[in-house]
């Protein structure tokens, strides 16, 4: 077991999920944040373990050439960035090499190189962006969360959103401090703004501004709208209903202040509605690329049946009903089913139905229907498939499953237990929808 506050010599071996580097002393995993791969440091131990210790670099002994100056000037204390302080070179190898590691390490693979999808810009890509709320001294102000906090950093050019996503935050802030609007206050459950939430279409410029709320209304909402007009793009003003307790950004119910309480955009050539809840890849162009992919990988044809699960408004399935005969859509959001149906509507698609629940028991009802599917495309959150989706995916046994992922372990995890059931893994591939963050996406095709 290493010693708190003492120092030793190492050389960074690794990255972990969220960044963080990986330096082993004396046998023991130690965790550093600003690491690179490759450096020999000066490591202080700040917390000890008898199998892991947590580190922080005292000094760079041998340092990486792929070690740059952070562009951001809050980037170490804010929560959004992990690799503001790596080349983007080096960023996009570690996810591809995460992305192969899990996939030989936790599904048995033998994969020698895994190839990934780089982005051609790191800086304004983001189409959504949600900033919490606090306040200092009377002030109020946003930004994002401190790493593993609730302590809110105050950032005021955030260089991976859109300027037009900041200048709403200075705007709702303005309005905030000049009319005596309260932050809400999550440990005594007092206040009222708690997040500013903000979708901007990437085509269209059409810009939909939420307000995440401990109550049901805001004084002097005109004012506010008044002001928002002034920014290009803005569309539509959304209350969002939250006052629970915990940490759920969003409430359960939406009410429109301003317009029709969505935006529309373009993706894959498809005209899409978008409301607060809906789904929707943040890095337009990167998700335009990666589901080329995963239409690719499944290999459609006009005689099949394509189940989508977990099919947010609806952008893959509609994307392949083109090529299929029928595609059904599960979603368990309300909204983005409404979406999704608006979606197909607008799109002059008459091959595709869409069905709200959860997406493992929405599936074996769609079985014990006699509903036959010849693919299925799976995009879960980062947690993967639940056992009813895996049991599902086995009863209907679909000749191919394209599975999109955000999470390379889960997907791991989950190719494992499909080929269990008699698939295996026919190809790979990382994507970086999210530079200078630690996610990666990835879409894996297998076939029965």
């Amino acid at each position: 077991m290493l010693t708190k506050n003492e120092i030793y010599e190492a050389v960074i071996c690794d990255y972990t999920a969220e960044g963080q580097g990986v330096a082993r002393v004396d046998g023991c995993a130690v965790f550093v944040p600003n690491a690179v791969f490759g450096e020999k440091c000066r490591i202080r131990i700040e917390k000890a373990q008898k199998t892991w210790a947590a580190g922080k670099i005292v000094e760079i002994l041998e340092r990486s050439p792929h070690r740059v100056n952070r562009e951001c000037p809050v980037a170490k204390l804010c929560g959004g960035c992990d690799f503001q302080h790596i080349t983007y070179q080096e960023e996009t190898r570690l996810k591809a090499e995460r992305v192969r590691s899990c996939l030989n390490k936790l599904a048995g693979e033998d994969l020698a190189e895994m190839p990934i999808l780089a982005a051609p810009t790191c800086h304004g890509y983001r189409n959504k962006a949600q900033y919490p709320v606090s306040s200092k001294n009377g002030r109020a102000y946003a930004g994002f969360f401190k790493a593993g906090t609730h302590q809110v950093v105050e950032n005021d050019r955030c260089g991976i959103l859109p300027a037009e996503m900041d200048g709403v935050k200075d705007t709702v802030i303005a309005y905030m401090n000049r009319h005596g609007v309260p932050a809400y206050d999550e440990l005594s459950h007092t206040g009222l703004v708690r997040h500013i939430y903000v979708r901007r279409g990437a085509v269209s410029g059409q810009t939909l501004v939420c307000l995440a709320i401990n109550g049901r209304a805001i004084p002097q909402a005109y004012r506010l709208v008044a002001e928002l007009k002034k920014i290009p793009g803005f569309t539509t003003l959304v209350l969002s209903v939250n006052t629970k307790k915990g940490n759920a950004v969003l409430g359960d119910e939406f009410i429109t202040l301003h317009c029709p309480g969505y935006i529309e955009d373009t993706l894959c050539g498809l005209n899409v509605r978008l409301s607060a809840r809906s789904f929707y890849q943040v890095n337009h162009h990167q998700a335009q690329r990666l589901y080329e992919v995963a239409i690719r990988q499944a290999g459609i044809t006009k005689n099949d049946t394509v189940l989508d699960l977990y099919c947010g408004v609806g952008t893959i399935t509609l994307c392949m009903a083109k090529a299929a005969g029928k595609v059904i859509g599960v979603e368990v959001i309300p909204q983005a089913v409404e979406d999704a149906r608006d979606n197909a509507k607008r799109n002059g698609i008459e091959n595709a139905q869409f069905f709200c629940g959860d997406a493992g028991e929405a599936a074996l009802s769609l079985e014990k229907q006699g509903v036959k599917v010849d693919m299925v495309v799976v995009d879960p959150p980062r947690k993967g498939l639940n056992a009813d989706a895996i049991e599902a995916l086995s009863r209907f046994a679909p000749r191919r499953i394209v599975y999109v992922s955000c999470d390379p372990a889960t997907l791991a995890r989950d190719v494992a237990l499909l080929k269990e059931r008699g698939y295996m893994l026919k190809n790979a591939q990382a994507a970086d929808l999210f530079p200078r963050c630690a996610h990666v996406e990835s879409v894996v095709c297998l076939v029965r």
